[in-house]
């Protein structure tokens, strides 16, 4: 049996060239779990996701619905599978499934081959034994370690038991609204396709939401419809300053997997601990700007402009993520876990890991060695990085008609339809510092 989670592709999968191995044949099986999967746009993308993988598998994907300890053993049970063959799953609720599948499947293994990551969490070790806790000397050693080249399956790699042979194939799951992002692995191939033929120049463009210069594969590699290991080895001949930079962003992926598999409790709370005792609003206020923020309306236009991108595509452009959440901690003192949480609320992308330990980077209390002081001026990085406000007049309608980078400040003429700034963003600023200054003593 293959039991499919996290990794809806039949390319570059090494589960199943060991299944193959391991039998003349096999059930292609994923488990629903609804106490889990709650409705939201990600579980939608990854629905229509599986969806596509369905097909790949000509319809051969056996769907069943409920706790994977009690229903896959039964599975097993009825086919007489000899083992149970998985992609390594080391997120702290995904390692306690399976600790749980394991214990109750009894004599069968539960075989995990690969996993999501190029290099699996826990893998890279400091010279002392201890884990990374800083980005650069990991990435150092991530390079270092290398990576196993792209394993060669395909949908045939396995003889899959056609359902239909034991049984009704229960229906796939419903979605409760179509994607915006085309799913699938055949669409996410198409994606990386295109953005790895016209990598030149990413290095200085992919910070500019007004481009479309990022990868947009985080998704699909959420989804297991990608491989970081294929990207890496297309990826092979190149040492230039543009593909460094993509080999460093997929590296940042793994850091953060790495980070929580070592301190799973940053999930939700602060990896530096002192945090705990920063104050951060509270009340009618605190929540009136959580709201503000949330809806894209704060006054800020490159900050509105991010949010309702996110409302609008469950996705945001990590730049703008990066502003967006600097707003919300240090000028509006909230806590980080607050824009986490939505995030993942809206996210088709939403990494438990990544999600988590981005916004703690953002908020100061993440593994970096001193980032609270970087206080990002929404204003500026606005100028910056959207230098003729077209990203701002693409989502927010309201100020379509103020000219060029005027759009940033609003200084002469702010539309009656959009709002004033809800707070002073350099008052703001010395406030933040001074929380952090108290913090400190």
């Amino acid at each position: 049996m293959v039991w499919f989670r996290r990794d809806l592709r039949v390319h570059d999968l090494p589960t199943l060239s060991a299944a193959a191995a391991d039998a003349e044949s096999a059930a292609a099986v994923f488990v629903f779990d609804s106490r889990v999967a709650r409705p939201c746009p990600r579980t939608d993308f990854f629905l229509a996701c599986l969806a596509e993988h369905d097909r790949a598998l000509e319809n051969r994907l056996i769907i069943l619905d409920g706790d994977p300890a009690v229903v896959l053993p039964k599975l097993v049970n009825r086919l007489g599978a000899g083992s149970v063959h998985v992609s390594a799953d080391f997120s702290p609720y995904g390692a306690r499934r399976d600790e749980r599948v394991e214990r109750a499947l009894g004599d069968t293994p539960l075989v995990r081959t690969g996993s999501p990551y190029a290099v699996a969490p826990g893998r890279i070790r400091k010279a002392d034994g201890g884990e990374y806790r800083v980005f650069g000397p990991y990435q150092r050693a991530w390079h270092d370690h290398g990576w196993r080249s792209p394993a060669s399956t395909d949908a045939s790699t396995v003889a899959w038991i056609d359902p239909a042979d034991f049984g009704e194939r229960n229906p796939l799951p419903a979605l409760t609204a179509d994607p915006k992002t085309a799913p699938g692995e055949d669409a996410a191939l198409r994606r990386w396709t295109q953005f790895r033929d016209a990598l030149d120049g990413y290095a200085g463009d992919r910070d500019r939401p007004d481009l479309d210069r990022t990868s947009r594969l985080s998704a699909y590699l959420k989804a297991g419809c990608l491989h970081p290991r294929t990207l890496l080895h297309d990826l092979r001949d190149r040492s230039d300053t543009d593909a460094s930079k993509f080999r460093s962003e997929l590296c940042w992926r793994e850091f953060y997997a790495d980070v929580l598999y070592h301190r799973p409790d940053t999930a939700y709370e602060n990896f530096d601990e002192r945090f705990a005792r920063l104050p951060y609003d509270s009340g009618p206020e605190a929540d009136a700007a959580f709201r503000a923020w949330r809806d894209g309306r704060t006054g800020y236009p490159i900050v509105d402009a991010g949010m309702r991108q996110l409302a609008a595509e469950g996705w945001m452009h990590n730049r703008v993520r990066m502003i967006v959440a600097s707003f919300l901690t240090k000028d509006l003192h909230l806590p980080w876990q607050w824009g986490a949480r939505h995030f993942m609320d809206l996210l088709i992308d939403g990494d438990l890991a990544s999600n988590q330990h981005g916004w703690q980077w953002v908020a100061g209390s993440g593994t970096d060695a001193a980032p609270y002081f970087r206080v990002f001026n929404p204003t500026l990085q606005g100028e910056k990085f959207d230098p003729d406000g077209a990203y701002i007049r693409r989502w927010i309608p309201e100020l379509r008609a103020v000219p060029g980078r005027e759009v940033h400040r609003l200084r002469h003429d702010r539309p009656n339809d959009y709002p004033a700034q809800i707070v002073d963003h350099a008052a703001e600023r010395l406030d933040a510092l001074d929380r952090w200054t108290e913090l400190k003593n």
